[in-house]
């Protein structure tokens, strides 16, 4: 006798609209996510947009500008209170970035306009710039730390996993080819794996920045895949 599994015929309509409500919402988070992404990391090579140059320069660095540089020269430079303020930091940072320039002049104006975003207690994503070990990591050349790497990727799996997970199991409602059903669950998770280990790897080698923006984008269109037909087969499908 032929095993009989669970699809979206089955269910409830309140299950159906639990669901849906779920993925759409997903939906929306990850779009949202998408949009802070282009803020956080435009603008690292002093041009407005996001460019792969922001991408290499966020893991590998820069050999001609600190990321600290790069992101005053681009997007930080809005909230700088005072815009006289960006040359006296860019100044340090040409002389050195020495701890007690940093205590006299830099830490006031980070203090004053940076803080309230870039404290791991708030945005564990972004970098630390409460004191000056973390101002130090972005204010040489070089990208991101392997600390740092290290702290957003494990918020990043854990995170991430539970998403693909939850919208996974919906996913396995729908009626198409089993194999074809098996892939697709498996690729958003490939993809993210890939995405984060690609993080390391462009900390040395400058080029895997492009593996960085194709598992991203991979894992972004499998996901949304799996969200539309989910719902468009538990409303519109008819078998």
């Amino acid at each position: 006798m032929t095993k009989q599994y669970t699809r979206f015929k089955d269910i409830s309509v309140s299950e159906r609209i639990l669901n849906t409500v779920f993925l759409l919402t997903i939906g929306l988070a990850y779009i949202m996510a998408l949009i802070n992404m282009y803020y956080t990391h435009q603008g690292r090579d002093g041009k407005p947009g996001l460019s792969m140059n922001d991408i290499v320069i966020m893991y590998h660095g820069s050999n001609n500008q600190t990321r600290l540089g790069a992101a005053i020269n681009g997007i930080m430079e809005p909230n700088l209170k005072y815009k006289s303020d960006k040359e006296v930091i860019l100044k340090w940072i040409h002389d050195g970035a020495e701890e007690n320039g940093y205590r006299q002049t830099i830490a006031p104006i980070l203090n004053r306009d940076c803080i309230l975003c870039h404290t791991p207690s708030i945005n564990p994503a972004l970098p630390d710039l409460s004191d000056y070990a973390g101002v130090s990591e972005v204010a040489h050349s070089g990208g991101a730390s392997l600390p740092a790497l290290v702290r957003v990727s494990h918020i990043h799996l854990f995170g991430i996993a539970f998403i693909l997970f939850f919208i996974g199991r919906i996913f396995l409602l729908c009626e198409i080819n089993i194999y074809v059903k098996r892939i697709a669950v498996v690729i958003p998770f490939a993809a993210m794996l890939l995405d984060v280990m690609s993080w390391f790897i462009t900390k040395n080698i400058s080029q895997f920045a492009y593996v960085v923006v194709f598992s991203g984008a991979l894992m972004g269109i499998s996901m949304g895949i799996q969200i539309l037909l989910s719902i468009y087969q538990m409303w519109f499908y008819k078998r």
